[in-house]
């Protein structure tokens, strides 16, 4: 699934690049003193737990920007479900490239799949729902990409990507700014005069400045944080269909149905990415 705006191929093998320069360095010394230089293995992905497979398509990439001798088969797809013992791809070739790169595809697939396994546990909590699960910019430094991507696969939806795709107004914007009506209309008029087509959204923290919002309008999304059950489903009354809602603020995996059932439109969870226990999978030499 590459039909994603930050998912082109140049940032991708950016990535590789500086991941295997962090990795390698000048060499793998350990595969290099004891493996002879043309020595050919033949190596396959094994899963060792239930859950969603992601981050195949980045493992092929990886080998084969290392090495483009070596040769990959997918045995699975990305977003499969997948069970223990199943295989998700086999690789084969020079055994050096396949030791030296090893480590790589399995941190990002490890976390990656980790990701979309846990999305897609969430997600099935609010299918009977119209809330469309999302992430959030709180992601590991150098690795939002990939992460965004799983929880992609994993069924969910992407929030802005970084800071420069999207405006979002939060509560010290909205402070520093002066309140909600001029963190707005100054907004606006930067976007206007630097010829930014870019969506705002405006997060509120009570009836109030929700009432606000709508009073002033002229934005995209209104963000309702850390409400309690009874305020967001007075606000989801109020806004009655103007803009869609975002509910946002320590949404965990035992209040999310009762958030998504309180009629938003989009729920953010932040801990898709930042507390989730990585799959557990490994590359095993075929003899």
């Amino acid at each position: 699934m590459r039909n994603l705006p930050y998912l082109t191929d140049s940032s991708i093998q950016k990535f590789i690049e500086n991941a295997l320069l962090e990795d390698v360095g000048p060499g793998d010394y350990s595969s290099l003193s004891s493996i002879p230089a043309h020595q050919q293995g033949h190596a396959q992905l094994l899963i060792k737990e239930d859950g969603v497979i992601a981050g195949l398509e980045l493992a092929e990439m990886i080998f084969k920007q290392f090495d483009p001798t070596l040769e990959v088969e997918r045995i699975s797809k990305d977003g499969d479900l997948v069970k223990t013992g199943d295989i998700g791809l086999r690789v084969k070739g020079n055994a050096i490239s396949i030791l030296t790169t090893e480590r790589l595809v399995l941190n990002c697939m490890q976390r990656m799949s980790g990701i979309a396994t846990k999305t897609h546990q969430l997600n099935k909590l609010i299918s009977h729902t119209k809330a469309k699960l999302m992430d959030t910019r709180k992601t590991t430094p150098n690795f939002r990409m990939m992460e965004k991507w799983a929880v992609v696969l994993g069924g969910g939806i992407n929030h802005r990507f970084a800071l420069y795709d999207m405006v979002m107004l939060k509560d010290n914007h909205v402070d520093f700014a002066g309140g909600i009506e001029k963190a707005i209309l100054a907004t606006k008029s930067y976007l206007q005069a630097n010829q930014l087509n870019l969506k705002i959204e405006v997060e509120t923290r009570n009836l109030e400045e929700v009432a606000e919002v709508l009073r002033v309008g002229g934005i995209d999304y209104i963000m309702l944080d850390n409400m309690d059950y009874p305020t967001m489903r007075k606000a989801v009354e109020m806004v009655n269909g103007q803009f869609p809602l975002e509910a946002s603020g320590g949404i965990t995996e035992d209040t999310l149905k009762d958030v998504a059932e309180c009629g938003v439109d989009f729920i953010s969870v932040g801990a898709l990415t930042h507390q989730v226990k990585s799959m557990d999978i490994s590359l095993k030499a075929i003899n």
